[in-house]
């Protein structure tokens, strides 16, 4: 990267927009799922306006990552933001489910570019000790798009309609690309490097169908056969890829970062921290509204000392980077994801809502230290021509522990729910529908309630329990990384 033209501080608000628009569009489109299904009446196809940008969005990122390294940052983060402003545009203006789906597959394929390249600049412009506080920063987009996109969302559907959800991503679009176009500037690839195409498939197919597989897990009911059909598919593609992979001349990922033992240890432990953190954004909420029954916004609010935490761990991970080795520091964050975790296995019943603020807080501190550790290290153990490669496949790693334990998580949850409801006469899943939403909880029975809530309770609790082992997990493989050296002297650690 040509630091002495590129102007960093317009670069780094440029990354901090990218990311703050990604971070926004999956929330911000959930709190306008309800009137978008009403408006095109589609209730069956509802969860695939959400859950179709998500896939398209992992499928495509290791490719995004590998042009990255081949033919520069910049022409592919602009390529991505114009697929993402293409798709925005006409999200907003369809007027038929099928449609809306169609147009956001094509959002999240250029959403796919947002992130991984973003922060593969930052590893460009910024040395590593000052790059931990700048994901910090960065990182601090999430907690604001969590607590500002919910109202954000219902002014926009109030004032306007649900269309500007998306209509609203074209100005933004275009001004974080012509910010790049002026203030981004690389050497020319002196290389012309070709593109793996027939890889490019493979990888591509074995995502999308291992993605849909556990997509299928979170219907009702749920088709075992599809499930099992499509991870045979996903591990056919798998093979074919490897062994394109081997043949060919500059692959899509290369094989030998599997051979590279500290790379798979970091990039395990943020897939499954990923996968755990699921189970704190998803049903922190479900436990306020349906047990506690406060309100949807004073549930989600339950989250923001996770976000803000969170950036108090990155900013404190560049502390830790130039006294530590990579797996002390993991060790460290991940203990008090631990602590979080256990409590939120314990917690009884009974417990006051105020609890979730100080167990999301310590979770948010232990997050913020380990996921840009995972980041920071990725980039380091690889070559300066690999770390496009290395970040994609970092996010590319959170994007299916994410996706895949959302889909165990629910399973969890339903199985709870229904060895629940056998207990108890009377009682039926629809009401557990009700009971989740405060505003049709009043109309259940009020003898049922606590027979109902007891359910959800029991439920959730077994969420929370496998959330915790997959926190356990991850202290044992970080045993596997024997590196002791610190990232950010180069000097050995006396740990």
């Amino acid at each position: 990267m040509s630091q002495s033209k590129t102007n960093v501080l317009a670069v780094t608000i440029a990354i901090y927009v990218a990311t703050f628009v990604s971070a926004v569009e999956g929330t911000i489109v959930s709190t306008a799922l309800p009137t978008i299904v009403g408006s095109l009446h589609g209730v069956a196809l509802m969860n695939w306006v959400f859950s179709i940008y998500l896939l398209a969005t992992a499928m495509v990122t290791p490719i995004y990552g590998k042009l990255a390294d081949v033919i520069g940052r910049k022409p592919v983060m602009q390529f991505g933001l114009a697929v993402f402003i293409v798709g925005s545009a006409m999200s907003g203006l369809s007027q038929t489910m099928p449609v809306l789906i169609f147009w956001r597959a094509i959002q999240g394929i250029g959403a796919g570019a947002l992130l991984p390249v973003s922060m593969t600049i930052i590893a460009d412009i910024y040395s590593l000790e000052k790059r931990a506080k700048i994901l910090g920063i960065t990182n601090s987009a999430w907690g604001i798009a969590a607590v500002l996109a919910p109202l954000l969302g219902g002014i926009i559907i109030d004032k306007l309609s649900w269309h500007w959800i998306f209509f609203i991503n074209v100005p933004i679009g275009l001004l974080t690309m012509l910010l790049f176009q002026l203030y981004l500037h690389e050497p020319k690839r002196q290389h012309a490097a070709s593109i793996d195409y027939l890889g490019s498939f493979w990888l591509m197919l074995c995502l999308l169908t291992l993605m849909l597989s556990f997509q299928v897990l979170s219907s009702q009911p749920i088709h075992w056969g599809v499930f099992a059909a499509g991870l045979v598919v996903s591990a056919v593609s798998l093979l074919l890829f490897i062994r394109r992979e081997r043949r060919a001349v500059d692959p899509i990922i290369s094989l030998e970062l599997f051979k590279n033992r500290p790379f798979i240890v970091q990039n395990a432990i943020a897939a499954l921290i990923n996968g755990y953190l699921m189970a704190l954004t998803v049903y922190v909420p479900t436990w306020g509204q349906g047990i506690h029954g406060v309100s949807a916004s004073v549930a989600g609010l339950a989250l923001t000392p996770n976000s803000l935490m969170w950036v108090v761990g990155a900013f404190a991970t560049s502390y830790f980077l130039a006294r530590w080795t990579p797996r002390r520091i993991l060790y460290f964050s991940l203990s008090f994801i631990l602590v979080a975790g256990l409590a939120l296995a314990l917690l009884p019943l009974q417990a006051s809502f105020g609890w979730f603020f100080i167990i999301t807080a310590i979770n948010g501190f232990g997050f913020g230290i380990a996921m840009t550790t995972t980041t920071l290290t990725s980039q380091r153990l690889v070559s300066a021509e690999n770390v496009g490669v290395a970040t994609s496949f970092n996010t590319l790693g959170r994007t299916i522990g994410q996706t895949l334990m959302v889909s165990v998580f629910g399973i969890i949850l339903n199985t709870g729910m229904q060895r629940g409801l056998a207990h108890y006469a009377g009682t039926s899943m629809a009401m557990m529908n009700r009971l989740i939403n405060p505003q049709t909880a009043s109309q259940l029975p009020e003898k049922l309630l606590p027979a109902l809530r007891h359910i959800l309770y029991n439920g959730l609790h077994w969420v929370y329990v496998i959330g915790f082992l997959i926190v356990v997990l991850t202290f044992v493989i970080n045993r596997l990384d024997h590196s002791d050296q610190v990232l950010g002297t180069g000097a050995k650690s006396d740990d």
